[in-house]
């Protein structure tokens, strides 16, 4: 059975196409996911990341990612590691002020409920944070 999938939204100051390029952006990873220590593109379709390996201090997943660049909405499943690998989305739409941003995990081994709401918190510092 599927866990039912768990989503987060907030509103960041900044537009669109700025928090699409930060989150799309492999080597900005790091400076915002809480606990990751590397991110590694293993291949590309169409000039985007499509398989990423990451590494956490005790574990590592690879992910495979899809993107609905005109929606700006990016999709992800795991590869290898599914133990520890988690689906999940991101949506990023405009409205008044900024961005709103939906993220959504189907809860496992890697993340759980509880690890959303300060990983989109940590990505609107970090989207704060960008000149």
């Amino acid at each position: 059975m599927v866990p039912a999938m768990e989503t987060v939204t907030a509103v960041v100051s900044r537009d669109v196409d700025a928090c699409w390029r930060v989150f799309t952006d492999v080597a900005r990873l790091t400076s915002w996911v809480p606990g990751l220590r590397s991110a590694e593109i293993l291949t590309l379709a169409r000039g985007m990341p499509e398989e990423i390996h990451f590494e956490f201090g005790s574990f590592a997943y690879t992910l495979v990612y899809s993107y609905d660049r005109a929606k700006r909405e990016v999709h992800w499943q795991p590869k290898l590691g599914k133990a520890g690998g988690v689906t999940g989305f991101a949506r990023f739409e405009s409205v008044d002020g900024g961005t709103q941003i939906t993220y959504g995990l189907a809860p496992g081994q890697a993340r759980n409920a509880e690890d959303l709401a300060p990983l989109v918190a940590a990505f609107a510092r970090r989207m704060q944070s960008e000149k």
